[in-house]
């Protein structure tokens, strides 16, 4: 057994001590205009939870698209013919742009507002308003991971329905698909966000799903050319928004419109600014996350 004076305990201290404080003070991280790290780390929190489940949240839709289109195809056929803006249009070729970029409204709005309704609900929001992140950090880290499950979703979709022959998507101009892919994601994430803070349980997450979200994207000329509607029907569909998505989305595709493209990188743009802006003001003021 080895002795050890007693006079040499306080500098064994000492030592000790001085070390770990000269290593804290190391360790102080110090950070610019924007938390680099804080907000990448954020992203891959975003996307790995949705990538752990990727069976019920990126191969159950595509699986759901492809069924939508394998349906319509029975259906129809190659004898649907449209008229109108799309005359002489295979049906199937119409409907499967807006079918994808579907896909990109839905999982963009269901990616935020699970992930702040289970964070909420499990007491666990205070891991992402802890760190030193900012209200437009956190608003671009859940904005992203967001968009990346609506692209990789749609991705997916697209190449199911292109290989498999059920419809044909020939690409006329790329950058409507980049434009509006990214603005739906955008906005419907954002909204996904809001309903997410909003909602103190999970019906009333689903009441905003169920009424707000699908009516506006079933009714927005996902399915159908909307001039076969009659007044005041009509109007009303240009009054929804995601009317404007996705026929840029699908003028993308096709090369052809119901309305104005102009109107609709308007829409889509200024609607994007003023969603992010309303999350972003919600993190600043902690709505209904911070006691």
């Amino acid at each position: 057994m080895t002795d050890i004076s007693p006079d040499a305990k306080p500098a064994i201290v000492n030592s000790t001590v001085s070390s770990s404080s000269d290593s804290g003070l190391r360790q102080i991280r110090q950070y610019g205009a924007v938390n680099g790290l804080g907000l990448w780390t954020l992203y891959k929190r975003e996307v790995g939870r949705f990538m752990k489940v990727w069976m019920q949240t990126v191969f159950a839709p595509v699986v759901t698209t492809l069924l939508f289109m394998t349906v319509f195809k029975l259906a129809f056929g190659d004898r649907g013919r449209l008229t109108g803006d799309f005359e002489g249009l295979n049906y199937n070729d119409f409907l499967a742009p807006g079918l994808v970029i579907m896909a990109i409204l839905q999982n963009a709005f269901q990616n935020t507002s699970s992930s702040l309704v289970q964070a909420k609900f499990n007491a666990t929001h205070v891991d992402f308003l802890m760190p030193p992140l900012s209200p437009l950090e956190l608003t671009a880290g859940f904005l992203g991971g967001a968009i990346t499950r609506g692209v990789i979703v749609a991705v997916i979709s697209a190449l199911g329905i292109q290989l498999s022959g059920l419809a044909n998507l020939s690409v006329v101009h790329v950058w409507p698909i980049v434009w509006f892919s990214l603005t739906a994601a955008i906005i419907l994430g954002a909204l996904g966000a809001m309903g997410g803070i909003w909602a103190d349980k999970f019906d009333h997450l689903s009441a905003v799903t169920n009424f707000v979200i699908v009516p506006l994207t079933f009714l927005s000329g996902t399915f159908y050319d909307i001039k076969v509607m009659k007044e005041p029907f009509l109007t009303l569909a240009h009054l929804d928004p995601f009317f404007y998505m996705i026929d840029g989305f699908r003028y993308g595709f096709i090369g052809v419109a119901n309305s104005s493209i102009v109107t609709g990188l308007w829409v889509t743009g200024v609607l994007s600014i003023l969603s992010t802006a309303a999350v972003w003001w919600m993190f600043k003021v902690g709505y209904k996350l911070k006691a």
